[in-house]
């Protein structure tokens, strides 16, 4: 069942459009990860990061899109750090290899985005029995955010930035919601996955101390790209349309992501929401604290994690 493996993603070449503003600062000697970088969104941060002079690893679900995208912007930036690492996100058990692969491979990590995700119209289920966009959108960042921790907070001050979505501001969760087994699926699945999100950002920033490791999210904007093809046709049409009205390119949404990766002024600043490089306020679902907790707790227990 074919999936893209990134928020906002678009094809997997390499843009060739200049890079982001944030390319003045260096990130020299700094490793960054970025999960679902074989396209849109994640490419276009991969390649940003990269052309500040950091070492960037190139996550992605598929090898061969993974060594093309690495190649592409090896040439791009003249970077030759640049570096393919492959996990299914959507199974826990490949989350763990790869944070096991991570820390064998990188003694620091600075940064982490979590940017791979997906939108399913019908309901799938992951490896593990979970339903397909919780699976990748929520327990795929909660793990893999815990599994690095440790090398995080040894390579502080390291910073967190979740791809977020507008999407989460009419969601609501309830405990029954938060199973990652329901029968849910579409447009509300994808809203109440993000909302998640935004809980979980909140809680991590509020459990790590800020001076080590800050955590954020972020919201891209509506990305011109492929994200969400897997859904047939005429969804795919649909998408298109919307696209060359509205969309933003993959630069544009993922310039954010490269800010709060790279900005100095940004030290220190956690728990917080992003759109457009300036801090706002998410929806108020997403400050309820005891609905937090009670997310942390349910992604601790079916990630297989104490709460």
């Amino acid at each position: 069942m074919p999936w893209d493996s990134g928020d906002g993603s678009s094809s997997a070449a390499v843009s060739s459009a200049p890079d982001m503003a944030a390319a003045s600062v260096s990130m020299a000697g700094k490793t960054c990860v970025v999960t679902g970088a074989t396209s849109g969104i994640g490419a276009a941060a991969a390649r940003a990061l990269a052309g500040m002079g950091a070492r960037v690893v190139v996550a992605g679900r598929d090898p061969l899109r993974c060594q093309s995208t690495v190649d592409a912007l090896r040439a791009a930036t003249g970077n030759p750090a640049i570096e393919p690492a492959v996990a299914d996100l959507s199974s826990l058990a490949e989350v763990r290899r790869l944070a096991t692969e991570l820390k064998d491979r990188y003694p620091r990590i600075d940064v982490l985005a979590n940017n791979a995700g997906a939108y399913f119209a019908k309901r799938h289920e992951s490896s593990e029995g979970f339903e397909m966009t919780w699976a990748l959108n929520v327990l795929a960042p909660f793990l893999l955010t815990h599994l690095l921790l440790d090398r995080l907070v040894a390579s502080a001050p390291a910073r967190v930035i979740n791809t977020s979505s507008n999407a989460h501001e009419r969601a609501r969760l309830r405990p029954e919601d938060l199973d990652g087994r329901p029968r849910r699926a579409g447009f509300r699945a994808y809203g109440q996955s993000k909302l998640a999100l935004n809980l979980l950002t909140y809680e991590f920033a509020r459990r790590v101390d800020p001076d080590e490791v800050t955590v954020n999210a972020y919201h891209p904007g509506f990305v011109a790209s492929r994200f969400g093809w897997n859904n047939g046709r005429v969804y795919r049409g649909a998408i298109r349309l919307l696209s060359r009205a509205f969309g933003v390119s993959s630069e544009e949404g993922a310039d954010t992501l490269v800010y709060l990766a790279s900005a100095p002024e940004n030290a220190g600043t956690t728990g917080r929401y992003f759109y457009e490089r300036k801090a706002t306020r998410s929806s108020p679902s997403s400050y309820d604290r005891a609905l937090a907790e009670q997310v942390w707790d349910a992604c601790a227990r079916d990630t297989g994690l104490t709460a």
